[in-house]
């Protein structure tokens, strides 16, 4: 049962760290390197750097934590840079304000706008996700600033649950929004909510070192105990039905993991909606109609499940799961979801192509789900999917003028793309983007015990404190289809650096280490392994040619997106020339879309009849294939202040 500690007031004190092949090469005949086509070994670390209790399975690959990675100049850098600005601009008094007049204390800050004005139910939401990025930030910069912040909000919520009383109940709603919930009425989201803000205690408990967090985020999930300790297991699942969760499994399990304590595991397993998970364990895909940034957490809850019990069972929901998603129903950005939901039965694309799709929260989430499963089995398909996910759904989501931030992502061909402002927006998307753009350290590398997963190609620094080995990526990519690894430090002794060849890898991909090629190289979708004792100044330079491709959407072959490498490539339809109060909103733009011309051509092969653009970098234009006119292709992820489509309808010759 929850135990209570040291206060004036009822207290459950918690400690917790939330971490939250095929290979067709032959051996080389030569002695300082070896080349290896091996699974990786079993790792005996854990997810979590200061756990009570360890994972009951074998976590094959272990996340560097972002503390351990510092991004070099680049597209990711930079995105970073602009959400520290703009996190910085936010005041941490408005955000508390709601906290504290829910606790009767005084506030005179001015509220914040959007889904945080006072009269908005799901208030409060984006404190949680503004901690969460706050112990990102701090952990990949250091800036002290950020930390001061987020610092000076944990004592204010301490406060605040205190004047609420001895429940530690602590929200920027009063607790009768839950009495809606277990009464099953209408209200939005409270659990949701609930979720952002623990998480976010728990983040900042991690990358700040905060006793306080967790001291708060324990009295919080005493107060949940009491109130489903009163629900039998029927009429949790209808409360479950009735309103959006979040992730409550997963941040309840997180808390047993650094507590040992067993009735937070126990609790976290009362959030699991069989509604979801059931069909799932059946493999039995009943997705259609369901709310997508509902049913991804508690998913990802199910994964952090399975690793604390060890029930297969939970593994095989995350993983079904996983595949029917991105197998199924994800865009060719990597993103899912239309107009919140998914509106079709699998692999129907082409119909959902709409102005309120792919809804960057559920591209977070997906990326989330897929950290866990390859720290189970670290399959380079896992990489290959963050990768596209990473590069064509989260990054083309802040404006790079503004930092403001995108809700939904429109798929429609001939529409624009839409963004938050500054003070008066506070959706889930926004609170979601300040954490993406915070976290781009995160899933470069992996390791075990025996070496480094480099799995994404960013400008980047590693440290690896504990084997005193350092490793440094210079890298243009996707500007240049190439990457070069070096060594920073090194102790004596064997590493294993295991580079992933992406399923886009076109012929003539290279490898020299020290200026000599090496004789092998692997097939796309696996991990080139090299192992050997490495010193410092080593140079493992790689070719990774990129080359242009069609992939159609697979209800309809006469429409397709087109790629080059795993870069998605979006046609310039305009400008948009509408008012700045038109460009806004979490609900997909205002208006028609514009015309989009089709493509016809003899040859599949893009190749054929794109064109670079001279002097300008990952632009194409068509030649003679666009009906009534040809156009201009850039990075999806480069486009902004333009009207454009992903998707081409095809008229072959």
């Amino acid at each position: 049962m929850c135990t209570l500690t040291q206060s004036s007031y009822k207290k459950c004190g918690a400690r917790v760290v939330h971490m939250k092949q095929k290979l067709l090469v032959p051996m080389i005949g030569i002695s300082f390197l070896a080349v290896m086509a091996v699974r990786p070994g079993h790792s005996d670390d854990t997810l979590f750097a200061s756990a009570k209790v360890g994972p009951k399975i074998g976590i094959q690959a272990n996340p560097f934590g972002l503390k351990d990675i510092r991004l070099l100049e680049g597209p990711f850098k930079q995105a970073m840079e602009r959400d520290l600005k703009y996190m910085l601009s936010l005041e941490p008094d408005r955000l508390l304000h709601a906290f504290r007049l829910t606790a009767g204390l005084s506030s005179s800050a001015e509220p914040y706008g959007g889904w945080e004005k006072p009269d908005v139910e799901l208030r409060g939401h984006s404190i949680g996700h503004y901690l969460s990025a706050c112990a990102f930030m701090y952990a990949a910069t250091g800036d002290p600033k950020i930390r001061a912040n987020a610092d000076y909000i944990v004592a204010e919520l301490a406060k605040c649950q205190a004047a609420l009383g001895p429940s530690g109940y602590l929200s920027a709603f009063p607790e009768e929004f839950f009495d809606r919930v277990f009464s099953v009425r209408r209200v939005w989201a409270p659990f949701y909510t609930l979720h952002k803000i623990l998480a976010g205690l728990i983040d900042w408990h991690e990358y700040g070192a905060s006793v306080q967090a967790l001291d708060i985020a324990e009295n919080v999930a005493c107060w949940v105990k009491s109130r489903t300790d009163k629900s039998d297991e029927h009429h949790m699942e209808i409360v479950l039905n009735h309103t959006e969760q979040g992730g409550m499994n997963e941040v309840l399990t997180n808390l047993y993991v650094m507590t040992g304590k067993p009735e937070y595991l126990a609790l976290a397993r009362r959030f699991d909606e069989k509604h979801y998970t059931v069909p799932l364990s059946q493999h039995r895909d009943q997705l259609k109609g369901e709310h997508v940034n509902s049913f991804i957490p508690n998913v990802i809850g199910s994964a952090q499940e399975y690793e604390m019990t060890g029930d297969p069972g939970l593994r095989a929901i995350a993983e079904y799961f996983w595949k029917q998603v991105t197998g199924t129903r994800s865009y060719t950005t990597g993103g899912t979801s239309n107009g919140e939901g998914w509106q079709a039965d699998p692999y129907i694309i082409s119909t959902e192509l709409g102005k309120d799709s792919h809804e960057s929260c559920c591209t977070y989430n997906m990326l989330k789900l897929t950290r866990h499963l390859f720290s189970w089995e670290p399959k380079a398909e896992y990489a290959d999917y963050y990768e596209r996910a990473l590069f064509n759904g989260i990054l083309p989501t802040q404006d790079p003028e503004t930092a403001m931030m995108m809700y939904y992502v429109p798929m429609m061909p001939g529409m624009f793309k839409t963004f938050m402002t500054p003070f008066d927006s506070f959706w889930c998307c926004t609170g979601t983007g300040m954490e993406n753009h915070a976290k781009y350290g995160d899933s470069i590398y992996f390791h075990d015990q025996d070496g480094i997963f480099v799995n994404l190609f960013i400008a980047s620094e590693l440290s690896w404190q504990e084997k005193g080995f350092g490793l440094r990526q210079e890298t243009k990519f996707p500007e240049e289809g190439r990457t070069t690894l070096i060594v920073t430090a090194a102790k004596p002794g064997e590493i294993a650096l295991r580079i992933r060849i992406p399923w886009w890898v076109g012929k003539g991909g290279s490898l020299k280490v020290n200026g000599r090629k090496v004789e092998a190289f692997a097939a796309p979708s696996s991990y080139l392994i090299l192992k050997r004792a490495w010193s410092k100044g080593d140079r493992i330079e790689i070719v990774l040619p990129m080359g242009l491709r069609l992939e159609w959407t697979p209800d309809n072959l006469n429409v397709a997106s087109i790629l080059y490498g795993p870069i998605v490539l979006a046609g310039e339809l305009g400008p948009v020339n509408l008012p700045e109060d038109k460009v806004f909103g979490p609900y997909g733009p205002e208006g028609d879309p514009v015309a989009v011309p089709k493509l016809a051509f003899k040859n599949a092969d893009p190749s054929t009849w794109l064109r670079p653009v001279a002097g300008k970098s990952l632009t194409f234009r068509t030649e003679g294939v666009g009906v009534p006119a040809d156009v201009t292709l850039v990075p999806f992820y480069k486009l902004f202040g333009q009207r454009y489509t992903v998707y081409w309808e095809l008229t072959p010759l």
